[in-house]
């Protein structure tokens, strides 16, 4: 209920279509405007896997901002965070849609030149037809590649271009008449250095395990699914403002599996060294050694769906697992649920839903 309320406290205009919270429809304001929206969550009301349906109208105004929109699903925690995100998205898209038609003075585009000059070409990865949005590429000190989208109005450099960046935290622009591109590249360049250990944690993560989710993280992903053996794994979210701390932990297989791994973790969390790895510590903590990319395929312990006979659904692996330990039969949640949900042995009680393994019966 405190979800509902807050919904309608930030968009009165989008209204429940079901009782089971799963659907959406109406409008979001942004600007004065209000513009059709619906949307759709899947049964585990996990965002990254909700859909997005609107006018034509909001889908071209929000056209260039899809890659952020669909960025911003998969971080943001809940639909509240998203549709305030989506209503600041919006905001931008109208004020550039907006500035598009504003005729530019000629000191704009010479100030622009200049500002591109004085920063150097090399720096430029993209710049449009209508010098209103311009790309810079920045390299970090261990050598990764960021780049940060500038869109530029009418008004610049008396006023601040917004900035659209892939960050796990907000880029806060300081900005004073008297700044120019560099200035933004310079705080942008001090925003990835204060990162740099985020990134190395996981950068470790992504190059000595299997991670099963996300199946390709941008540079704002904090969290890791990480394979720990058969049909289990650890799903980690790490914060990128103090990477080295003990990050949250959540144990995905059959009980009789990540019961233990549980145990150990909350016997073992006095022993956590921030001057070791992430990925040392959940070593040490967990007494195990992961799966490693050098030794095992994938394959050897990411079993497809036992409804689907799919190992992604909508960009999902398995996280359901039989706790019969002669099953341990993986599924999709989304798979289980509507299974169980046609099943007349089945019952619910709010949103749990307890029935017959497909497999086993148990």
């Amino acid at each position: 209920m405190a979800g509902t309320r807050a919904l309608l406290r930030h968009c009165p205009l989008l209204l429940p279509q079901d009782r089971h919270g799963t659907a959406y429809e109406g409008f979001v304001t942004a600007q004065g405007r209000d513009f059709h929206i619906r949307i759709l969550l899947p049964v585990d009301f996990q965002l990254k896997n909700a859909r997005i349906e609107c006018s034509w109208h909001l889908k071209k105004i929000l056209h260039g901002y899809r890659h952020i929109l669909k960025q911003r699903l998969c971080s943001c925690p809940d639909l509240v965070s998203f549709m305030v995100e989506l209503k600041t998205v919006l905001e931008i898209a109208l004020k550039n849609t907006q500035d598009l038609h504003i005729p530019r003075p000629p000191e704009y585009y010479s100030c622009l030149v200049r500002d591109l000059e004085i920063l150097g070409w090399n720096k430029v990865a993209y710049v449009d037809t209508g010098l209103t949005t311009v790309k810079l590429t920045a390299e970090d000190s261990c050598g990764r590649q960021h780049l940060i989208t500038l869109k530029l109005n009418a008004k610049y450099p008396t006023e601040p271009p917004d900035c659209l960046v892939d960050l796990p935290v907000p880029f806060a622009l300081s900005w004073v008449p008297q700044n120019s591109l560099i200035d933004i590249y310079n705080q942008f360049l001090a925003a990835l250095e204060s990162l740099k250990e985020f990134w190395d944690a996981l950068d470790e993560i992504d190059g000595k395990t299997w991670v099963l989710e996300p199946e390709n993280p941008t540079r704002s992903a904090t969290t890791r699914r990480i394979a720990i053996g058969n049909n289990v794994s650890v799903n980690v979210e790490v914060d990128p403002r103090h990477p080295n701390m003990l990050p949250e932990c959540y144990f995905l297989g059959a009980d009789h599996a990540v019961n233990p791994l549980r145990t150990k973790l909350n016997n073992n969390m006095h022993l956590w060294d921030p001057e070791i790895s992430l990925l040392q510590n959940l070593r040490e903590l967990l007494e195990i050694d992961f799966p490693s990319r050098a030794v095992l395929e994938k394959i050897d312990f990411a079993r497809d769906c036992g409804i689907c006979y799919a190992y992604r659904l909508d960009g999902s692996a398995p996280d359901q697992v039989c706790d019969d330990p002669r099953c341990g039969q993986p599924f999709h949640q989304a798979c289980l649920y509507e299974w169980l949900q046609g099943l007349p042995t089945s019952r619910q009680s709010f949103n749990v839903i307890f029935g017959e393994c497909p497999y086993c019966n148990k």
